[in-house]
């Protein structure tokens, strides 16, 4: 059976010191295209190019995952900056809001992770919390810098993300921001415990789109990625 390809969008990190080398560098953590191959799916790493390229990528991929990563520019949903809300990725935010246009034009299954899931929400005229309070930070939405909490979320019967993951998992999560209000026919597939948005998708009817908040790629459970794989090979 072909493996279906699965691109996935990368860092740009304008300063990385490898070996001898100090250099830009779009870049992955390798635990997106290790989920993508460990589902069954063939890994593309697609660094930050010019928008109008957008539809010309998208139509030779299977599917398409969009990473996390900083947040989001408050400007692309008309706010104003936070002062807890990071500096933003120009270059990634044009790009990736253009791979999610292209995308859902093209109907591929597309697959949102944390930013992604963000990104998803906010390229259908959604809104974002640019900063959860602090004590929610106390339930497991985000630990220590650069180190991954975990807490429960519970899926939203009937939705596409429940019959992928139909009990409520533990999942493996860093974000400090979240979903406000849903996009043109978004509708929340899983909530954590104290209400926040963990999952969005579109209606089956419009093919396979989903956005995760936590990130599956940190963790063991490879039932959100085998159900991007699955659509992509059946597409």
């Amino acid at each position: 059976m072909t493996k279906p390809l699965i691109g996935i969008s990368t860092y740009l990190d304008p300063s990385v010191r490898w070996g001898v080398w100090h250099l830009p560098a779009a870049l992955l953590p390798a635990g997106y295209h290790l989920l993508v191959q460990r589902a069954g799916g063939l890994a593309a790493m697609l660094p930050p190019d010019d928008p109008a390229a957008a539809a010309e990528t998208v139509v030779r991929l299977d599917g398409l995952v969009v990473s996390g990563g900083p947040d989001v520019q408050p400007v692309r949903y008309g706010a104003e900056p936070h002062p807890r809300t990071g500096p933003p990725a120009l270059e990634r935010d044009a790009w990736e809001l253009a791979l999610i246009e292209a995308a859902l034009a093209a109907g591929t299954p597309l697959l949102g992770i944390c930013r992604g899931m963000q990104l998803l929400n906010v390229a259908l005229g959604g809104t974002l919390l640019q900063h959860l309070p602090d004590t929610v930070g106390h339930d497991g939405h985000a630990g220590p810098p650069g180190v991954f909490t975990g807490h429960p979320v519970k899926p939203v019967p009937g939705t596409r993300y429940a019959g992928a993951v139909p009990e409520t998992a533990n999942v493996p999560t860093y974000h400090h921001q979240g979903v406000d209000r849903l996009g043109r026919g978004l509708r929340a597939s899983a909530h954590a415990e104290d209400g926040t948005v963990e999952a969005i998708e579109l209606p089956t009817s419009a093919g396979y789109v989903m956005g995760v908040q936590w990130h599956p790629e940190a963790g063991d459970d490879l039932r959100v990625m085998q159900s991007l794989v699955t659509a992509a090979r059946n597409d």
